[in-house]
């Protein structure tokens, strides 16, 4: 059994965090969705006024083949105990249609699945459409 450490996120981070977003988006399919540099990174996440709340899952030693270690629940707990330290009252978590796997862990670990359950769909508006929004 593999060891697991999770803890907040440091700017010298950023390199492995994009390289993680890669490799999920490559999972996915998404690779051309990807948009964002290293250097955005850091100037969102340790700027100033942060955008969001990044945490860092350490895997000792190294992963092999981590599924159905426990792995992902832990990080979802980690994930639930800072948002509700944060102030926040909910945790939505947006999956693809395809993965069987994480709407089972999900739906495991007590999640509604809010398109089943109240008939939600996700959207997303992003670049032109954004700036034709904005007046820019």
């Amino acid at each position: 059994m593999v060891s697991v450490l999770i803890r907040e996120a440091k700017e010298g981070d950023c390199g492995n965090i994009l390289r993680l977003i890669r490799e999920l988006a490559e999972y996915e399919k998404l690779s051309d969705q990807v948009k964002i540099s290293e250097e955005a990174l850091r100037a969102d996440g340790f700027g100033e006024n942060p955008f969001y709340h990044c945490l860092v899952a350490e895997i000792l030693p190294a992963p092999g083949e981590p599924q159905g270690q426990g792995i992902g629940s832990k990080i979802i707990k980690k994930v639930a105990e800072v948002a509700l330290d944060k102030g926040c009252s909910q945790l939505r978590l947006a999956v693809l249609d395809w993965n069987k796997g994480a709407m089972d862990l999900y739906k495991a670990l007590g999640a509604q699945d809010l398109t089943e359950a109240e008939g939600w769909h996700c959207f997303r508006f992003e670049g032109e459409v954004m700036r034709e929004l904005a007046g820019k």
